[in-house]
């Protein structure tokens, strides 16, 4: 399975067998520009919505109208589990709700956190279930921060953890950077570009921490 890092939360998914899937595909551009990654020009067949906020939803900018996940369903083969939790630590109150998506890829099973605002309540991490990859905020402000993200990892015990929606120079949102998340970890694999190509036989027996540089 190929897993690139587009940027944001965005990720771009390819199965050996050539589905393709985007994860929470942002709006270039959007809040006034303070979101300056590039178009995204990657197709895919499948799209995975968190929820519809511009930085995570732009269905109108794709190269191709992929199918949108939203609910739990089975689409191209695959079943997408989808978990209804917060935006915030208010219970919705401030920034609405989020879905958490699960779905499984070359017997690897995926789960895409979206803007989770919140850690996980024991009813909350038997609904996700097993998760191999965990692509998880860690920026927090709007999400989940480093303190949290640790505390959701430990709660869901991942094989890998990409982290993404962090401040950088194509993200101007006063979030913290991915250094803050990644200060003190150990088992850290930094990749040298924004991609990398991941089969079963390659999950670590530890969680790794794997850090991918946006491509956009």
């Amino acid at each position: 399975m190929l897993i690139k890092y587009l940027g944001h939360s965005c990720f771009y998914l390819k199965s050996d067998k050539g589905i393709s899937i985007l994860t929470d595909p942002y709006k270039s551009g959007a809040y006034g520009g303070a979101l300056a990654f590039a178009p995204i020009t990657e197709e895919a067949d499948i799209a995975v919505i968190s929820h519809e906020h511009e930085d995570h939803f732009d269905a109108k900018s794709l190269p191709n109208p992929p199918l949108m996940i939203r609910a739990a369903c089975r689409a191209m083969g695959l079943e997408f589990d989808v978990a209804n939790v917060w935006h915030d630590d208010q219970g919705g109150a401030k920034r609405g709700a989020n879905r958490i998506t699960c779905f499984v890829m070359d017997d690897i099973r995926i789960c895409h956190l979206g803007d989770l605002g919140h850690t996980l309540s024991l009813g909350q991490v038997k609904e996700i279930g097993t998760v191999d990859i965990l692509l998880i905020p860690v920026g927090g402000v709007y999400t989940i921060g480093p303190e949290e993200a640790n505390q959701v990892i430990e709660s869901l015990q991942p094989k890998i953890v990409v982290p993404m929606h962090f401040k950088n120079e194509k993200c101007g949102f006063p979030m913290q950077p991915v250094e803050a998340f990644l200060a003190g970890k150990k088992e850290i694999r930094r990749a040298q570009g924004c991609e990398v190509i991941i089969h079963k036989e390659d999950l670590p027996k530890t969680c790794t921490i794997l850090y991918l540089l946006p491509s956009n």
